[in-house]
Order: structure tokens, then sequence, then C-alpha cells
């Protein structure tokens, strides 16, 4: 083989080389960096929408583009069951949404509590004094005309007060509304200290504005109380591991959360109300992302 032969085969091994060596720096590099992006399901309820903000809110001050997506609650299993989004942070769990558990529950990541302690049931303002039981009711009938003031039909909270109603035989009609729709009604019974009785849960900003008590529930229709949790799609926490322990960070207290729906129901936006609470909390924020 002579010199100018060797030569060329030379230079072509060269830069074969250099040309592998640049794509496995190049894979290395697109490994090591994670897609700065996060589809959040969420439902329209108002601690949801109040929390979904918020860590909307924390992702892109953390430089992700973030979307979020309203669904009703089976969809929203369902959509991460799917890939369709990446987390959402307001499951009712272990009861209230333990239908949509069971039948998605293998299929998604349970990342765990972001708020714990919440309670649901069927409220009445306290100036019905004689009312403070779930059992008072029947009795109360016509007070309520028979009618109890609900909210989207998918949500759990429906089908634990269609239990209710079987367990205490309760001579009632649940009415399907919105969670939008039930805070109108509630207001305007309010206003007129009219009888009405709703179906209610902590946190919500209901009990800051009004004095309401949630009935006591001896047959334990509602159950002894929920946590809200973060759930992701499968793969979630390998694919993007560094928005996987973010959200797995993520936690409030009653107070804190109560802070965002105050202000959203007293007219601010969603957004602007969840952008002034991580304005005015830098040290849970700091928490969450990881800095503390």
């Amino acid at each position: 083989m002579d010199n100018k032969l060797k030569m060329i085969i030379i230079g072509i091994v060269l830069v074969l080389s250099l040309f592998a060596a640049g794509c496995t720096q190049q894979e290395n590099e697109d490994a090591g960096t994670e897609e700065k992006s996060a589809t959040i399901g969420y439902v329209m309820w108002d601690d949801a929408i109040a929390n979904t903000n918020v860590i909307m809110k924390v992702l892109e001050q953390e430089g992700y583009e973030v979307e979020i997506i309203a669904v009703d609650a089976g969809p929203l299993y369902q959509g991460l069951a799917d890939d369709q989004f990446d987390f959402t942070t307001c499951a009712w769990l272990p009861q209230t949404q333990a239908n949509y558990w069971e039948q998605y529950g293998d299929q998604v990541d349970r990342v765990g509590p972001n708020l714990e302690d919440c309670k649901l049931g069927l409220a009445v303002p306290t100036y019905m004094k004689d009312i403070n039981s779930i059992e008072d009711l029947n009795a109360n009938k016509e007070k309520f005309d028979g009618e109890i003031t609900g909210i989207d039909p998918g949500a759990g909270i429906m089908q634990n007060t269609e239990n209710a109603i079987d367990m205490y035989g309760l001579e009632y009609d649940l009415e399907a509304s919105s969670s939008a729709g039930m805070a109108s009604a509630l207001d305007g019974a309010y206003r007129d200290e009219k009888p009405i009785v709703v179906t209610l849960w902590t946190p919500h900003w209901a009990f800051g504005r009004y004095d309401l008590k949630i009935l006591d529930d001896p047959q334990k229709a509602y159950g002894d109380g929920d946590n809200i949790e973060t759930l992701a799609r499968q793969g979630l926490k390998e694919e993007k591991p560094e928005l996987y322990a973010i959200i797995s960070n993520l936690h409030y207290n009653h107070e804190e959360i109560q802070t965002v729906m105050t202000d959203i129901e007293a007219g601010m936006s969603a957004e602007e109300a969840a952008a002034k609470w991580v304005e005015n909390n830098p040290d849970r924020v700091n928490e969450w992302i990881g800095t503390e």
C-alpha cells in the first residue's frame, strides 16, 4: 500500500472517530439535560385551581414551560394513565376518589400528599341551630325543600353524598351543579338567612366568609377525611428527575392554600393570586425546589 493511500485511510478513520466522539458527547449532554416542560391536569374545584396555579408559578420561576389543563375527575386519572399529563396536585385519597384509584391506581405514580387532613361532608349555616347531624335532616325536610345542593356530578363528594342518602335514608334529592353554582346558591341563602344544605369540604374559602358547620356523620358516609395528593404519570421520575423532585417536595398547610383561595374568591385572577403567594412565601418555595 503506497503512502498516499495510507494517508487517505488514516484521514477517513480520524474523521469517523471524531464524528463518533461528537455523537457520544451530544448523547451525554442530551441525557444530562432535562426538558423544561410540564403538563398539569386539574379539576375546576377551588382548592385545585389554587394549588395548580401555585405550582405552575413555581415551575415557571424555575424556567419550565407549563401548560395546565382542566378536566373532570375521571378524565384526570385516565389522562395520567395515558401520559396526557405529567402530574396533578389535586387527587383526593384514599376515600373520595377511591373508585378512580381502583380503576387507574396501577397505571399512575402515587407521589404523596401535599395537603393533609381534609374533611368533606354536608354543611349548613350555623344559624340553623337545631341541625347538627346528617341524622337531623329528615325531620327538617320541609325547611330545605328536600334538596341538597351539590357540585359537578363527577366529583367524589357527589358519590359520597349519594351513599349518605342511602345510609341515612334521607328523603332528599341531590342537585348537581358546579363548585361555582353551589357557592352562589350558598351565598344567596346565607344573605337572607334561609335554610340550605350543601356539599362542602376543607379547605374552602367559604369557611372564611360564612359561619358554617359540617354536619356530624356518625355512620361515616364521608369517611374520616382525606389527603390531597400529587399523582404523576409512570416514567416521569426517570425522564424528568428535577421536576419529579420538586413535586415530591410540594406540601402546604391549610392556612397557606386558604390564602390563595380567598384572594381568588375576592376577585383576583388565579394566576395573580398564585404569583402573590409565591412572592410572599420564598422560604416555602425554596423547600420545594430544594435550595434549603
